[in-house]
């Protein structure tokens, strides 16, 4: 089965800063993620991360993340055999 990885950069607003997006990841997807870089304050914050797992499992967590209100980037993606 391919792997993939993927690397994102999430930015979150005040109202999202709280919420639990990375245990979320782990939790409800077969994905394995890595925490490249981050910042948080309280009114806004960014992360690096790199997504790896099977292609559609990383494809359902993209889509997901998409859903929260995060603004997610995607900044470079492989895929090894």
């Amino acid at each position: 089965m391919a792997m993939t990885s993927i690397d994102l950069t999430l930015t979150a607003q005040k109202q999202q800063i709280g919420e639990p997006w990375i245990w979320r990841l782990s939790r409800d997807f077969n994905v394995k993620v890595y925490i490249r870089r981050a910042n948080v304050d309280p009114d806004f914050g960014w992360i690096e991360i790199t997504l790896e797992g099977p292609l559609e499992e990383v494809q359902r967590a993209t889509a997901w993340l998409h859903t929260t209100g995060l603004h997610v980037d995607p900044v470079q993606r492989s895929v090894g055999a």
